[in-house]
């Protein structure tokens, strides 16, 4: 008998699935990347971020009353901008979509009553609106896009200078608190940022920065990580709790 308030679905049977999606208030796939993230940082941080912090949020679940559910981590993103570096996998917006909705449709099928697509990799941003807008046409399902970062910028702006944003201070704290073996400290360097246009166009990351990142990884501080971690959590389920209570 399934007793807690939050579930891995991927470690239940069938039939605990079958009773857990119905009940859930919220099922939370967590959405990264597999790409480039500096000299200094595995091409994983998208996907340790979104296992690691989807897991605070369903520890933390119990304080708010909510049943939660977190299906896998969905390691692949569109990651086009990253691709000049090697390893960096990148998935065709149009197939991302029909994936994530194809997951929402599955979910449905199930019984599950709201679905949240907790994101890790802006590259992802633009497809998943796409995404839920036609899981909600679709279905009817309540179908929500959660950005971690967006509750944690004023955090993070506060506490270090502008221009972070990838392979930075933030990611490498983060992994610094949760997987400080796969940091190649003797690598980390404050990267060097190349002219913009004024106008805004796409860019590969090689155009942008020398090293893959943007911010200054120097700075990084698995402590400041910990706290981070521990308002953004709130702030997180405080929204959820708050969801809940208007839908």
């Amino acid at each position: 008998m399934v007793i807690y308030v939050f579930w891995k679905l991927d470690e239940l049977t069938w039939e605990e699935a079958g009773e857990v999606l119905r009940k859930a208030d919220f099922v939370i796939l967590p959405a990264a990347s597999l790409e480039q993230h500096g000299k200094h940082l595995p091409l994983s941080v998208d996907s340790i971020r979104a296992d690691y912090l989807v897991d605070e949020v369903l520890k933390m679940s119990d304080k708010y009353g909510l049943k939660l559910v977190k299906l896998p981590v969905l390691t692949y993103g569109c990651s086009e901008h990253h691709m000049n570096f090697p390893g960096t996998i990148t998935i065709k917006p149009e197939n991302y979509i029909s994936l994530v909705y194809d997951i929402g449709v599955s979910l449905h099928r199930h019984g599950v009553k709201r679905f949240v697509i907790m994101n890790f990799h802006g590259g992802n941003l633009a497809p998943l609106n796409i995404a839920i807008q036609r899981i909600r046409k679709d279905t009817g399902m309540k179908t929500y896009l959660l950005h971690w970062t967006s509750f944690a910028r004023d955090i993070i702006n506060a506490w270090t200078e502008p221009g972070w944003g990838h392979a930075c201070e933030h990611e490498t704290s983060i992994v610094l608190l949760y997987r400080p073996e796969l940091v190649r400290r003797e690598k980390i360097v404050k990267p060097i940022i190349k002219p913009r246009p004024p106008i805004s166009s796409f860019r590969y990351f090689d155009e942008i920065t020398d090293t893959g990142g943007i911010g200054d990884p120097t700075r990084s501080s698995a402590e400041f990580a910990k706290k981070l971690v521990e308002q953004v959590t709130d702030r997180i389920l405080k929204a959820l709790k708050e969801t809940l209570e208007v839908d």
